[in-house]
Order: C-alpha cells, then structure tokens, then sequence
C-alpha cells in the first residue's frame, strides 16, 4: 500500500529519493517545526541545578549561592561539614546512607584528583555500600545536573575547587559583561 502511493514520487525524484531508503530508515526528528532546544538549568520544576562554581562555593539555578562543601538532592541543599576531601570518611557519608527514600546515585565531587585521596574516599564509600560516582568537581557538577534533570534519585556531595583554570574565551566575556555593565545609563 505504502509502495503504491510512493511509487510516483520515487519515479519523479529519483536522484533524491530512494524508495529503500524511506521504508527502512525514520527521521530522528518527526515533530512539527523547527528544532528546538532546552536549557535544563533555567527550568526550576527539573529542581535544583548548579549554574556555576567557584573557589567560595556554588551558584544554584534559583539564584542562590552556597558557600563551602554542599550536600545537594533535587529540592533541598545542605552545607556539607567537611573542610577538604581528606577530612572525608565513613562517619561524613553516613549522612547519605540514612537517607529515606534511598538514593540510587551519590555523586562526589572532590577538589583534587589526587589517587591516593580518592582511593581513600572510594574505600570509605564501599565500606558504606554506597553506589558513587567519584570525579572531580567540575564534572561532578555536569553529571548531578543531568541524572537530576532525568528525574533519578540522585544525590551531590560536591566539594568547590581550589584553583579556576581560566581561558582566554572566559576573559571575554567577563570582560564584554563588565562593558556592558559600565556602558548602561542610570535613570
């Protein structure tokens, strides 16, 4: 049936159109309009997200900024007592493991991606029976962010970095916000 009505087409574009082509393949995108995207941090019903981090701590997508280590889940945020990841152990984790309802995934994200204290770190979360991802903060806050957004029962403990890497192309931009900052007139 699909054939016979694409049968004329296929005869009048045959150099754009293979009738085996359409028949086995779909489009990735079947929806109406152009394609869209969506910026999941600016949607405050996906819950918390970090927006950006500093050596002071982290800006969340509601505006607010935590100093220090954070405790993070999808609506609530804790200060987390820790002062660095080596001050991090079985009684600083315990926290995560009364939790109600359980978490599927703690991510942690240390300050350091020195081995010895991330083997040390990981040692204290398999003693725990903790499901953990271990990285560096900077990736850390990316995978919260996307495991929250899918709607899992995830779970942040995020230590902020000790040092910023910073780009020519971060320059930039501070530098064009702060044009436009000073450029404004005052009414």
């Amino acid at each position: 049936m699909i054939k016979n009505k694409l049968l004329p087409l296929v005869t009048l574009n045959r150099r754009y159109l293979s009738l085996s082509n359409s028949l086995q393949h779909k489009a990735a995108y079947e929806g109406e309009g152009k394609t869209t995207v969506r910026v999941i941090n600016q949607e405050t019903d996906l819950g918390l997200m970090i927006d950006s981090y500093g050596t002071y701590g982290f800006r969340l997508n509601n505006g607010i900024t935590v100093l220090g280590p954070i405790a993070i889940f999808s609506r609530t945020i804790l200060s987390w007592q820790v002062g660095s990841s080596r001050d991090i152990n079985v009684d600083s984790l315990k926290f995560f493991k009364l939790l109600e309802p359980k978490i599927d995934l703690l991510v942690l994200g240390l300050e350091t991606d020195d081995r010895n204290v991330m083997q040390t770190v990981f040692k204290a979360t398999r003693e725990l029976k903790l499901n953990v991802e271990l990285q560096t903060v900077e990736h850390a806050c990316s995978t919260f962010n996307f495991l929250n957004s899918e709607g899992r029962s995830v779970a942040g403990a995020l230590i902020p970095p000790l040092h910023l890497d910073v780009n020519e192309n971060d320059m930039l931009h501070s530098k064009l916000h702060y044009e436009n900052l000073y450029n404004k007139e005052i009414k």
